[in-house]
């Protein structure tokens, strides 16, 4: 039969986005809504010796103005699922609560009849602050006198280790060769393109909550809700219909979502928060602001034969979910898709008075980061080209299944075949001759390269299970109801494909309900390049045993044995025999209608719910990223040539909704590499919070990205792996060492991220001033 996943079948959420008809928070409306606007410290850390909110209350139009005493108080129980209930977690007051801890930090939240008086009215608020030095540089954290949270002294939020790093000393002292190299990496975000909202609405004579969200994990949303309140999941109802983006910011509420809810219940009318832009970059959260010392040991032919990374993340203030948590992969994965015998890690989370930090598409990607500089530096160190040192190294087909020296178990990846792929496709022997062409006419050429595997889909108890519930309606038409989370990753398309396929239906006849907590069978939404694999898994699951019962009816019906007939386009059909049919529809009709003429321990209708649980700890994808470049060294100025990525995400459901979700990634690790920085002066004032000082790639800045595909089939449903994350793990990677290759004549080492034009003069000079310039 004809199959639609694998084709390029048009998105089904295309009609509506393109033409400007999806529902986003902000479009819904609710009788008598209100609004909500947060009154937000100027400062960074600071005790709160008083509020008056005396001149807001007289405002016109003002409802309500809430501070700590008034929300905190309402707090029941307050931990992700993600985390579990027994994790050791950041103190989260919804409201700063004695001091403040930021600047954004939301003191006040005031509810007005729109938001335009609410915004009026906060401007009348007074707080007085009695400022506290700011822990600011986290990397100064550690040794600092002043504590972010009290209950953390020391600013040490948490730290992982692998085994002793002296234990690696005598491999490091007989090797003939050893390189290290400290890489910083800025702080930026994931600045989806909508920012977070949501709109909550109280029943209190029912005590049922309503609330239409922008989230990648409405289930999420309900079940937080409902302990955050103390009542019965039952009653909190979540509805997320269009969400512009999400990047991992939106899995978890927030702080300001948490003053909503228990604000909600305290009011008449729904009462709705949408962040503008300038709270957005102020409070939302940050990412990647690390560093780390990553070492290798390396005979004399260039085999590693150790590695070390000594990591340090800054948390922020308020970080979600848990630093520790989430930071743990960077350290198992750091020796990526490379032989290397020995090796260990030790990583630490600090706390600063900054935005906290959240999840952002890949929150590992430091490991890529580290190794992938590394590797480069210590090719150049050897007197080898970076490809040849990466050749030499790197997993093969032979080496599978394997282990890394943390113990993750590799299998069903292909990070060699991605990489010679990546090669062929940009010629990298002509590259190189016109490379050295143009460095004698004083031109600066570089190419990086970044091959990393990405855990997908994996088995954690949050994340290792979907469901599913399919009802083929009286009419043949299909729906199937899956959590959702959807934002842009098109999971209505890709849910639609492999439903048609596995029930044979024509895809035109399949619609999906996604998003709504009240319908859609318990799930986790989106996060950690799950929903392909999982959902795919959930399907198959729910599908099976409809189809038996579709053949059964159809069987019966046409006096065949089951065996003898094949389901395509919503028929089912006498193999050989086409003529000789019965529709989708025909047998709905039966299921339905005609119970007595259902065939016997068949039951009457057509609906079914299943769940998938993957047996699988992780489904590993993989991929290389390949950029080259030009750098003017007068200016500073980068400018991407090519960019090229082999991906192996496995069989591929929709190859554009594949592709969009590469591009998109890539051009955000761009972005990080060159432009993006969430940046704050000494006393924790941030410096970026619009668009004119916080710079975004655009359409002009990046080239055409160009695609290979090679398809390992994973071991889980379909054979299909995730392919959220990799484009921004990848990219950014690649850029830094292009840059860095294109200088590497100068002597110029990059270890400190943006690599903005500023900073490639500063790199440029320093090394004219260590004579190792002469252009």
């Amino acid at each position: 039969m004809a199959r639609s996943t694998g084709t390029r079948t048009l998105r089904v959420e295309d009609p509506r986005l393109l033409t400007g008809t999806g529902t986003y928070v902000d479009d819904v409306v609710r009788p008598g809504m209100l609004h909500a606007c947060f009154v937000r410290s100027p400062v960074a850390r600071a005790r709160i010796a008083g509020i008056d909110i005396t001149e807001a209350l007289r405002l016109d139009g003002v409802h309500a103005v809430f501070v700590a005493q008034d929300l905190n108080p309402g707090v029941r129980e307050q931990w992700y699922t993600l985390n579990g209930r027994d994790d050791p977690d950041t103190p989260r007051p919804p409201l700063a609560e004695g001091e403040v801890r930021f600047v954004g930090d939301p003191v006040a939240m005031v509810v007005a009849q729109d938001r335009y008086t609410a915004e009026d009215a906060a401007e009348l608020i007074v707080v007085d602050y009695d400022e506290l030095p700011p822990v600011v540089d986290y990397a100064t954290a550690l040794e600092s006198p002043e504590s972010v949270h009290a209950t953390h002294p020391g600013n040490l939020v948490g730290e992982l280790t692998g085994r002793p790093m002296a234990d690696l000393a005598p491999v490091f002292d007989a090797a003939p060769h050893v390189v290290g190299v400290t890489v910083h990496q800025q702080s930026y975000g994931p600045v989806p393109m909508e920012t977070r909202g949501l709109v909550a609405e109280w029943a209190a004579p029912a005590g049922e909550m309503t609330i239409w969200a922008a989230t990648q994990s409405p289930h999420e949303v309900r079940s937080f809700c409902a302990r955050l309140l103390g009542v019965d999941e039952h009653r909190v109802r979540v509805v997320t219909r269009d969400t512009g983006g999400g990047f991992g910011q939106k899995v978890l509420p927030q702080r300001e979502d948490m003053c909503v809810m228990l604000a909600a219940v305290k009011l008449p009318a729904a009462l709705k928060w949408i962040e503008d832009r300038q709270e957005h970059l102020l409070a939302a959260g940050q990412a990647r602001h690390e560093h780390g010392e990553a070492r290798l040991a390396l005979d004399a032919d260039g085999r590693i034969l150790a590695a070390t990374l000594d990591h340090v993340q800054d948390a922020g203030a308020y970080p979600t979910p848990s630093p520790v948590q989430s930071g743990i992969a960077v350290g198992l994965l750091f020796p990526g898709p490379y032989r290397i015998p020995e090796g260990t890690f030790r990583s630490r989370f600090v706390f600063s008075n900054t935005s906290g930090r959240v999840a952002y598409r890949g929150p590992w990607q430091f490991e890529s980061m580290a190794r992938e500089v590394l590797l480069d530096t210590a090719a150049r160190r050897l007197g080898m080209d970076p490809v040849d040192l990466r050749r030499l190294n790197m997993l093969r087909r032979e080496d599978l299944p394997t282990a890394n020296f943390n113990g993750m178990p590799y299998d069903h990846i292909t990070p060699y075949e991605t990489f010679e792929q990546a090669l062929e496709m940009l010629d990298h022997p002509a590259f190189r001759r016109e490379q050295e062409r143009a460095r004698a006419e004083g031109r600066y050429l570089g190419v990086g390269t970044c091959t990393y595997v990405e855990p997908t889909a994996g088995a954690t108890p949050f994340h290792g299970t979907e469901g599913a519930t399919i009802r083929i309606e009286p009419s043949g038409k299909v729906n199937v109801y899956v959590a959702g989370g959807s934002c842009g990753n098109s999971l209505e398309t890709t849910v639609v494909q492999l439903t048609a396929d596995a029930l044979g239906a024509a895809i035109e006849d399949v619609s999906t309900v996604q998003g709504d907590t009240a319908i859609t069978p318990y799930g986790a939404g989106t996060g950690g390049s799950r929903s392909g694999s999982m959902t795919a898994g959930a399907i198959a699951e729910t599908a099976a045993g409809l189809r038996a019962r579709i053949l059964a009816i159809a069987g019966h019906r046409l006096e065949v044995a089951v065996e003898e007939l094949e389901l395509s386009d919503g028929r089912a059909s006498v193999k050989g025999d086409p003529d000789k049919a019965i529709t989708l529809a025909e047998i709905a009709d039966i299921a339905y209608f005609q119970v007595h003429a259902l065939p016997p321990g068949v039951p009457a209708g057509l609906e079914a719910s299943g769940r998938y649980h993957t047996p699988h700890l992780m489904i590993w994808a993989n991929a290389t990223h390949l950029c080259t470049c030009e750098v003017d060294v007068l200016t500073g100025a980068v400018k991407l040539l090519r960019y090229i990525v082999s991906e192996d995400c496995g069989p591929m459901i929709n190859p554009s909704v594949v592709e969009g979700q590469i591009y998109g990634g890539t051009v955000q690790g761009i972005g990080g590499a060159l432009y993006e920085h969430l940046v704050y002066d000494g006393d924790g004032n941030p410096l970026t919070t619009t668009f004119m000082d916080y710079l975004l790639p655009t359409a002009a800045e990046v080239p055409v990205i160009e695609l290979g595909h090679i398809e390992t089939p994973s071991p889980g449903p379909g054979g299909y792996k995730g392919v959220g994350e990799g484009g921004a793990i990848g990219a950014a990677p690649a850029v830094v060492n292009a840059v860095a290759d294109a200088l590497a004549p100068l002597g110029v080492e990059i270890t400190r991220l943006p690599l903005t034009p500023a900073s490639i003069v500063e790199l440029v000079e320093e090394a004219r001033q260590r004579g190792t310039v002469t252009a």
